[in-house]
């Protein structure tokens, strides 16, 4: 049993997850200090790959990053190729993850108490010294339940890995696209192997996610209540 699959994605996931952390973060923080009509137009882009099919979100990916793309071309001028590599699949798993962890870190931000930041910003704190040991402290309990979701969804993505990745065994060939050709070659044993590990996977990751989120609950009302 081959089983790079298995740490190829887990490699994936937590990449990607980690880029979609710092990105979702920026981002979700930028947003929630402005207003006005075109930032529903930013907040379409942002959410693009939720609701895109995934075969769309690679084919973009494809343009962008392909030999002839813009991206593409500049990196092949430092010698690097993107299609069908590891980083593609990185790249694509961190796309179609991205959504879920600018809204989850959005929300969580939206929910911190407007008078601690504009206290911390009378007493003399800069921007960044409000958001990193005010707001994210208090958000931190969504933003983590953003990275474990993220995570989760980069874990299971398909259909754009494989148009920008392709399928190199033991190089870009991770669960998903390891159960679709052994369904595809017949091999009805090994998929359901893959589905299993791939379910125990994710059930192991929303079960904690959830665990996590009842136990804290009560403990943070404790904490306030003081």
């Amino acid at each position: 049993m081959d089983w790079s699959p298995l740490w190829i994605s887990l490699g994936t996931s937590a990449t990607a997850t980690l880029i979609t952390l710092v990105a979702g973060l920026a981002s979700a923080a930028w947003r929630e200090r402005r207003t006005g009509p075109a930032m529903a137009l930013v907040d379409g882009v942002f959410l693009l790959p939720l609701v895109l099919p995934p075969t769309v979100v690679g084919f973009l990916l494809l343009l962008l990053f392909g030999r002839h793309g813009p991206l593409g071309k500049l990196l092949l001028e430092f010698g690097v190729t993107v299609v069908f590599s590891w980083p593609a699949t990185v790249i694509a798993a961190a796309v179609v993850a991205f959504p879920l962890m600018y809204l989850t870190a959005r929300a969580a931000l939206e929910q911190v108490e407007p008078h601690l930041l504009q206290t911390a910003r009378t007493l003399g704190a800069s921007e960044w010294r409000v958001f990193t040991e005010v707001a994210l402290p208090l958000a931190w309990p969504g933003v983590l339940a953003g990275t474990i979701l993220s995570f989760a969804r980069a874990l299971g993505e398909f259909g754009a890995t494989l148009m920008l990745a392709g399928n190199i065994p033991g190089k870009t060939e991770t669960i998903p696209i390891a159960i679709y050709f052994a369904v595809e070659a017949n091999e009805i044993q090994r998929a359901m192997l893959w589905c299993a590990v791939d379910v125990a996977i994710s059930l192991a990751l929303l079960s904690g996610l959830y665990y996590w989120t009842h136990t804290q609950g009560p403990g943070r009302a404790r904490n306030l209540a003081r």
